[in-house]
């Protein structure tokens, strides 16, 4: 079994986590500047500067929070009152999309 790697309860008052395997995938395979940032992609959960539903996906959350010149983005699939995260990247652009959230 696929134990949770961690989880929070994100800005959106929904559970979210991401599985052992799937955080593996992300920090060896698609982005490997990740790795040892789950402390930062917990902050993007509970505290992003931005949210935006994703076009595509009405179901995608795109959550940001700038670290230096470049924000933190972590992509959430939401289902069922809860959500996983699908991946996280650094990025200097915000997508676009409609917004949910904006902090003030």
């Amino acid at each position: 079994m696929d134990g949770i790697y961690f989880e929070v309860t994100s800005k959106l008052d929904k559970r979210v986590y991401v599985t052992k395997s799937r955080w593996s995938l992300i920090i060896k395979t698609k982005h490997l500047e990740i790795e040892g940032k789950e402390k930062e992609v917990k902050e993007t959960l509970t505290e992003p500067e931005e949210i935006r539903q994703s076009k595509s996906d009405a179901s995608v959350h795109l959550y940001y929070k700038h670290y230096g010149k470049l924000s933190l983005s972590v992509v959430v699939k939401h289902k069922n009152g809860e959500g996983f995260i699908i991946t996280a990247y650094y990025t200097d652009r915000i997508k676009e999309g409609k917004q949910i959230y904006k902090a003030k």
